[in-house]
Parts: C-alpha cells; structure tokens; sequence
C-alpha cells in the first residue's frame, strides 16, 4: 500500500477498482505494509461494514497465505462498524474505561412491541388491530431509525421548511401520519429516557462520536483501515474522516470511479452538499439512481473531494481486465452524459467476458444457472458466486444443484417461518386461529417434525384414517366436534393423546403474547420433542421464542387468538436462518447484503428484473417523501442506487454472467433497467457476441427424453366375470353417456375423495334433504325443527349453516305445500331401496318418494337440488333414473308395492319465479300438458327398458370396450378425467 509523502497533507483515502477484486486486492496491500514478523497483524485494526464482511475478508487472508505459500499468521483485529458492542470490540482504542457512559441500547423487540401500545393509546378507536397495528409499529420503528442515522432531531419536524410544506403541499392524509409520527415519536423518547437507554441508531452514533472525538484527541498509536464501508450516515462519515486523517489511518473505498470526467461528477447533482447555506441537501434532478451517488454523498459528508482519492494499486487474486472498469464507467452516465454512447469507440464499450443469458420462466433460468455453475467446477479451484436478490430464485438453484450433489445453501438464509420449525409452530397458531379447521389440522398433525423417530408411522396411519373422514365440508369449529370424526376414523386412542395437547391454545379467545407463546411452545414439544429445537432452524426458532416472550411479558402484549398466525408470521419473517457451514467450498450464493467485497471468477447475477433487481422503491407510509427531502433524508430511489453499485461490483469479476426470466408466476417481466442499459451499450454491432442462449439449450436438453408415443383414448375390456356387477339406476347413466365414468367406479371401484374443507357440493346438500324429508314423512316433527336438528347432527360449520338453511327451508316449504295441495295422490314410499334381476344382473336404486294415485296407479318423484335433467337427455338415453325406477316398481322391486307407474316427475328445490317461496319447481320429461317435447306417456318405460337393454348387451353381458367419453356431448362428470389422462387424447382422436 503506498505510503503518504511528507509534503503531501490530506486524508488518506482510497479506491479499489471494480475489476481490482475488494476483498482480495486490500488484502494484497494489507499484508505487505502491516505485516510483521513476530505479531503479524495483530496491531492493525480494520474497521468493516459488517460482520459478512469480516468473513470476506478473513477468507481472504487465507487466500492470500496459501498463494504465498505462508504458514500461519495472526490476523488483525476487526470490528463491524454496525456492531452495538463496537466499544467492546474496539476495547482500550476506544477508551480504558470503555463507552460507560454511553446509554445502552433499548432492545428491538421491547421497542417494536411498546411502539404499538403506544399507538394503540394515541390512535384510540382508529388504531388498526392485531397484526396491522404491530405492522405499522414495526414501519415507526424503520423511519424512526432513518432519521436517527441521518441525526434528524424530533424538533427537526418543526421546522419552518417543514411547517410551510405541512401547511401548503401535505393532503390532509399525509398531515394526519406526520402527526402522529411525531407524537408516537415524543412519547416513546420520554419513556427511553426514563429507562436511561437509546435507540439502537443512536447509540451507533454516539460511539462514532466518541471514538471520533477519543481518535482525534490521542490518535492511536496502532495503524486502524476502514475498508469497504459505504454508508453515508453523518456521524459515521464524520468517524471516517478522522480515520482519514489520522497518521497511522486510512480509508479503503470500493468500487468509486476515480476515471469519471468531471462534469458527469457534477452531473450527479448535489448529494449533500449545497451549494448556498439553507438549500435542500438534495436536489430534484440529483441522480440518486446512479451508483456513484451514494459515494459523493459519503465524500461531501466527509469532507474530502474526488480529486483526493488515491487509486489502490494491489490487484486482487481474481482481478480482471482493466478494460471493464472503463466500460462500467460508460454503462451508469447519467442521462444527459449517457448522449455520448453514440460515438463511443468499441474499446469504451467493452465487455469481454460478460454474458446475457434470457430463459423463458423463473425454472428455466434456475435451472440454467445451475448448470452453468456445474461446468465451472470442473475447472479446479475456479470459485463460482450466484447473486440475486430473489430468495425464492436462489432456493431453486440450490435445489437443482444437490442433482450433482453440490451443496450451495442461500448464505443469504430463508425466513424463519418457510423452516420446518418454523412452520410447525405457525401451524399451531392457525389451528388456534382457525377453530381446529381441518387443513391447518392435518397439516400439523402430519408435519415431518411431528412424531419422528420409530413411532412415526402409526402416527401417520390415524393422521390418514382421521383425514379421510375430515374431508368433505367443514365441521362444526373447534375441538369437541372432532370426536365424533375420530370415533367415524376408529382412531379414538389416538385422538385422545392429541386433544388435551391442543386444548389450551384453541380454548382461549385471548390472551397475552407472552402466554399464547407458552402455550404455543408446550405443545410444540409435546409433539415434537427435543426435535423442534434439534437443528438451526429450532435454535433459531428457540431464541425468537424467547426473545419476543421476554419482551412481551415486560410490554404486556395481548393478541386475540384470530390474530396470532398473523402476528407470528410477520415476526419470524424478519428472522433470517442461515445455513450452517459445510457447503461447497468453491460455491456460494449470496443476497445483494452478502455479496458485497465478495469475490469470485464466476458471478452470475441472477433476477435481472424490475422489481427484482433494482427492487421497487417503497415510499414511507407515514413521512411523505417531501418533508423527508426537506429534512435531508435520501429518498425511496437511493436504494436503487445502491443495487446499481452492487451490480457494478459484481460486474468487476473476471467472467459475469446476467439472468433473467421473460415470465414469472404473475406474468410478464420488465428486464432490469441495468440489463437494458447493458443491452444499450453494447449496440446492435455487440450485443450478438454477448448472448449466449447455450446455458437455456442445455436446461432443455438434460431433462429430454424421448417423445411418448400418442396416448391413445382409453378402451379398456375387462373379463367377462369383472364385468357382471350389479348397476344402480344412477349409474346406469353414466355407462351410457360416458362408459369409462362406470368402469372406473364400478368394476375398479374407484371413488372420488373430497377436498379438505370442501364448498358443500350438490350431494351434500341432496343428502342433507333427503334426511330431513324421510324424517318428515316418517312424522318425527315439522321440517323447521328436523332441518336444524340435521343440521346440527352432521357438524356443519355455522357458516355453512347460515348460508344453506334458509334456502333449504324455504324449499321444504314448497314441498310441503305442494303435498297438501294435491289431494289426487299422496306419498305411498320414500327413500326406500328397490331392486330387479334383469338376465342375471341386479339392477337396484332408490326411490326418493313414490305417489299413490286414487286409481291405485304410482307416481315416480326425484328431488333435485338444482336443475334436473333436460327433455333431450331422457329422450337419448343419458337420463335414466325415473325409467328405470318405473321399472323396479312394475316389477315388483319394492316391498309390498304392486301397481303400474303412470308418472315421473322431478321436484327440484332450486330457485323458482313461480314459487310462493322463490324456491321449488316440477317437472316432468313426459309429453303432457303444455310441455311441447318430451316422450308419450305409453312410451316411455318401453323406451328405457330398450336403452337398459341395449346397456346390458354391450358391456354387461358382451364384450363392448368401455370407451372414454364416448357421448362426449352429454352431460358428464370430471371425476375420472385424469384417470382417462383426457388432455392428452381429447381432441386428438384419429
């Protein structure tokens, strides 16, 4: 590292280039200056941005030892400038009696919980509930540390620019926000200075301050380098200034363009630094978007010009061609610079080793780079790093490389809630939540946490035989109502070890957090074990546990059990588990955060879309962006700048690969205003060279196989003895219309399971009827009282009892009325089973009602919960139910019923303009009265014994195919579609 001449005074600040490598080229410079033979680097102090970075850079270190074929070596000392314990770290450089005098930090959780209590007091009746009023707690809580780290002052608000924009510009919904910004904010620093504690963000500052003011006064006699920090925060910038100055200091800046012409610099707009006192801080046109910006801003802030800043000269171990730093400088100019791409020369323009590769969905791309990160591996010692902002991206690359057994986990981490452990315990919260609804329940009951170890599969085997009884509509809500289901499931034991360890949580309406954590916890265990904590996951799960309980214990939190999911979902996915170390050691994937001083010979920047990369800015919901611009707050765009800087590191490598995805799940994406500006400066004469569509040609072709040959439409013929199965006068219209619909479920006996908590579908609500009809002809009391018994009988969610009640009892009124009203017949039979022996075949169903006439004739009647089958379906044989029953009844098939049928009719209990209560209508598929189609009266059994003939003689008795969708114009059901894989034939038929 050069060392500063005599005669030359100034701070002492430096740059690496973008293709220098940070990490590896500080490294280089480090070593030889500061090195020393008995305490190697034991006296040096690097000051980082975090504690990744201090990863980074140790790593680097060993890189650095092991090309200079060095032993061991003690490494400095480091310190992540973020750090609240930085007096710690720091230790006797900051001060022999440490920072005691610096109040300690109030913590996080205490703060976010105690916020909302307070803005549930301020707020009063408009305060929102549950999860949003800790959501809007938790957005205090971020513009309450913007403006701590930009050392705005809560008088600051009061401000004659403030005041005049509140008065003038605000709408009266942004007056309100600021408002009760300002006074949450007033009441919660009054209650901080009666703990004798700070923000976090303040106590940041007031150690900048202290080993500022400590640094300035006594300058350490150790060498100390700030390196790689980029945050602008004043007192920070005011720390790196007397860093800068000192003797023995010296700051290490990445990635600043020291080749940028002066008037693009310029162009860059204000960046802190007015030009007359009073001025705004930042100007509208200042190029806040622009990767250099936030680096004016922190040299403004510092006080050091551009011209100022040394060019580092190490170069890193993966340092690339000094050619793509001038290219990365041409490709981010600001608008009006950006005019001179027209004439810039192919040198200027360069990107050699740069590559755009453009896949068609988020698995395609995923899958490309994976394969791309395969081939470099088999370079030896080649590292490769995955960058992307898109955490669910970066899942599905590690996910595709574990086919080669490469083990690259997202450094970056996945929220604690998408964890095993994690989920476990938000599916209790659901469960409490949601009554013991059945998707919840059996999601947790069969969690892969839940029981492991040997006894697991009995486990499993009731959590089965338990679903399949829960399917269907929701029952009644809670716990007592699933006793009945276990009882059904004959898993009684089993769900009496399960219940008593779910009764507190779904007992209680509310609660305190802290208890409702207790409770959550207990029974967590109770069915996990020591396995819910066992791994990274529940460790981390164990300490969020702790930490939020703690502190809501002390706030005295209360959360209605509706809100609880809620509330612990946001929580845990603030909570980043990162994985543990044992990965690939020359394969990494990183986040924007993580990436940063990372280096590698391969970076392929992954998600190249807008709202991706750059992310889309999100405005403040309670300081409107005026009064933050007023105040010298950066705008929502900043971070758009720092994502352009992140890129251009990124850029630096010595091969870069950029990915994008032309959809994802909500449709079409807009490429990354970077990758256009890529695309952009490379013009139509090198755009061509920089493509590579390689990487997607193989994601297509290491999953190709050979084309299936045409799956043809199903014909299946089974044997003569599989054949001969007794057919219900339901199914006998399926075996018509659709013969593979009877094949599947009669002779495979295949039957259609329900959903978990199902819509109640038809035949629910045709057997909820049928029940209450037969109870009233039976004479067991008034529809009115049957309904709501039946109803109560078969555990229905209220919900579903609300909806469906009164429709069902105004179409029972109907019935009724309509039996009263004719006095030529009245009901004989109802829901009673019938059946006949036709050569050699049982032919069998049930009657819903059976009419007697004066004349000792029978009427046939189907209820029908909706709309019952048209004229034309009875008349092409694809309706025969009243046939056939007409059948069984003439033949003797009903006990103690003799007579001819001279009627058929179907009572529907549907919507009705005619009715006197909306619902109920009749109808018949007779040619009789005003209808104008329909079959003779005297024809109409001798037609359906010919179709139940002609249906016996081709598949029950012969040997006819049971064709899929052979009427495919009847009316049918979906049940087997996927069974006949019908997309894969229908439409295709040769």
């Amino acid at each position: 590292m050069p060392e500063r001449p005599a005669s030359r005074p100034g701070p002492r600040v430096y740059s690496i280039a973008a293709h220098r490598g940070f990490a590896d080229a500080l490294v280089a410079g480090l070593v030889p200056r500061y090195a020393d033979p008995e305490t190697g680097l034991a006296r040096l102090t690097l000051l980082l941005p975090s504690s990744r970075a201090m990863r980074t850079v140790q790593e680097a270190f060993i890189r650095h030892f092991g090309e200079q074929g060095r032993g061991g070596l003690l490494m400095p000392r480091m310190a992540a400038v973020g750090d609240l314990d930085l007096d710690e770290t720091l230790g006797s450089l900051l001060d022999p009696l440490g920072a005691a005098d610096i109040p300690p930090a109030c913590d996080p959780t205490y703060r976010w919980l105690r916020i909302a209590e307070i803005l549930r007091a301020h707020m009063g009746d408009k305060a929102p509930g549950g999860s949003a009023l800790l959501r809007l707690a938790a957005d205090l809580a971020r513009t309450m540390d913007r403006l701590l780290a930009e050392e705005i002052a809560p008088e600051d608000l009061l401000a004659d620019r403030v005041l005049d924009l509140f008065e003038k510009d605000l709408s009266e919904h942004w007056q309100k926000n600021l408002h009760t910004f300002a006074t949450v904010q007033q009441l919660w620093l009054a209650e901080l200075a009666q703990r004798a504690q700070v923000d976090a963000a303040q106590r940041r500052n007031l150690l900048f301050r202290r080993a500022a003011a400590r640094w300035q006064d006594v300058p350490p006699a150790s060498p100390i380098v700030a390196a790689g920090v980029t945050s602008a925060a004043p007192a920070l910038a005011r720390l790196l200034r007397v860093v800068a100055d000192l003797p023995l200091g010296s700051v290490v800046l990445p990635d600043l363009d020291l080749s940028l012409d002066g008037t693009v610099w310029d162009e860059l707009g204000v960046a802190g630094a007015p030009e007359e006192p009073g001025q705004p801080p930042f100007g509208r046109g200042d190029a806040v978007t622009h990767p250099q910006y936030h680096l004016k801003l922190l040299l403004n802030r510092m006080g050091v010009a551009r011209e100022e800043v040394q060019p580092w000269h190490r170069r890193g171990l993966s340092a690339a061609d000094p050619d793509r730093s001038h290219a990365l400088s041409s490709l981010f100019l600001p608008p009006e610079a950006s005019k001179s791409w027209v004439g810039l020369p192919p040198d200027r323009r360069r990107l050699a080793g740069v590559r755009l590769v453009e896949a068609a969905n988020p698995e395609s791309e995923a899958q490309a780079i994976a394969l791309l990160v395969r081939e470099a591996l088999e370079v030896p010692e080649r590292r490769v790093a995955v960058v992307t902002p898109d955490r669910a991206l970066a899942r599905r690359v590690a996910s595709h490389l574990r086919r080669w057994n490469v083990v690259a986990d997202d450094s970056a981490g996945r929220p604690l809630s998408l964890t095993a452990a994690g989920r476990l315990l938000l599916l209790l919260a659901e469960t409490a939540g949601d009554d013991a609804a059945p998707v919840p329940l059996v999601g947790l009951l069969s969690h892969p946490l839940v029981r492991i170890g040997e006894g697991r599969g009995d486990w499993l085997g009731s959590v089965r035989a338990f679903e399949l009884v829960l399917r269907g509509p929701r029952s009644e809500p809670g716990l007592a109502a699933l006793g009945d289901s276990a009882d059904e499931a004959k898993v009684r034991e089993w769900w009496g070890g399960v219940e008593p360890l779910l009764a507190p949580i779904c007992a209680a309406q509310e609660a305190s957090l802290a208890q409702w954590l207790d409770w959550l916890a207990e029974a967590g265990e109770a069915l996990c074990g020591e396995a819910l904590w066992a791994r990274e996951d529940g460790r981390a799960l164990a300490r969020f546990v702790e930490d939020l309980r703690e502190q809501a214990r002390e706030v005295g939190t209360v959360v209605e059990r509706g809100d609880l999911h809620a509330v612990l979902r946001d929580a845990m996915e603030q909570v980043a588990v990162r994985p543990p170390y044992g990965g690939h050691p020359r394969v990494a994937i990183y986040g924007l955060l993580e990436a940063r001083m990372a280096r590698a010979d391969l970076a392929i920047c992954a998600g190249l879309n807008e709202a991706v990369w750059p992310a889309r800015p999100a405005t403040d919901p309670l300081v409107a962006p005026s009064v933050l611009r007023a105040l010298g707050v950066p705008g929502a765009d900043f971070r758009i700048g720092l994502s352009a800087h992140d890129l251009a590191a990124m850029l630096g490598a010595p091969e870069v690969v950029l990915t994008r995805a032309q959809r994802d799940e909500s449709g079409p994406t807009i490429p990354s205003r970077f990758l256009l500006r890529v695309r952009a400066l490379l013009g139509e004469d090198l755009l061509e060279r920089h493509l590579d569509p390689a990487p997607v040609e193989w994601a297509k072709a290491i999953d190709w196989a050979q084309p299936a040959e045409r799956y043809p439409r199903p014909e299946p013929r089974p044997s003569p003895e599989q054949r001969k199965v007794d057919v219900s006068v339901t199914a006998l219209d399926r075996l018509r219309s659709d013969p593979y619909q009877f094949y599947a479920s009669a002779i495979l006996r295949l039957k259609e399971l329900e959903p978990l908590d199902a819509e109640p579908t038809p035949a629910w609500q045709g057997q909820l009827a049928h029940a209450i009809l037969e109870k009233w002809h039976d004479g067991k009391g008034s529809l009115a009282d049957i309904a709501a018994a039946e109803l109560e009988a078969m555990n229905a969610h209220p919900l579903t009892r609300a909806l469906w009640r009164p429709r069902l009892l105004k179409a029972l009124e109907w019935v009724e009325g309509e039996i009263a009203r004719d006095g030529s017949r009245a009901p004989f039979r109802w829901e009673q089973w019938g059946h006949m022996h036709l050569r050699g075949v049982r032919v069998f169903g049930r009657i819903d009602r059976l009419d007697r006439c004066a004349d000792g004739s029978f009427v046939v009647i189907d209820y029908k919960t909706g709309k019952p089958p048209s004229r034309k379906q009875v008349e092409e044989g694809f309706a025969l139910q009243l046939g056939t029953l007409g059948l069984i009844v003439e033949a003797g098939g009903f006990k103690d019923v003799t007579g001819q049928t001279t009627g058929y009719e179907y009572w529907s209990l549907g919507k009705s303009d005619k009715s006197e209560t909306g619902f109920g209508y009749r109808d018949t598929p007779l040619l009789v009265g005003a209808n104008r189609t329909g079959i003779p009266a005297a024809d109409f059994l001798p037609q359906a014994q010919r179709y139940l003939d002609e249906a016996l003689d081709q598949w029950i008795l012969g040997d006819q195919p049971f064709t899929a969708r052979l009427n495919p114009d009847a009316k049918g059901y979906a049940t087997y579609d996927q069974l006949m894989r019908l997309d894969e034939w229908m439409g295709r038929e040769e």
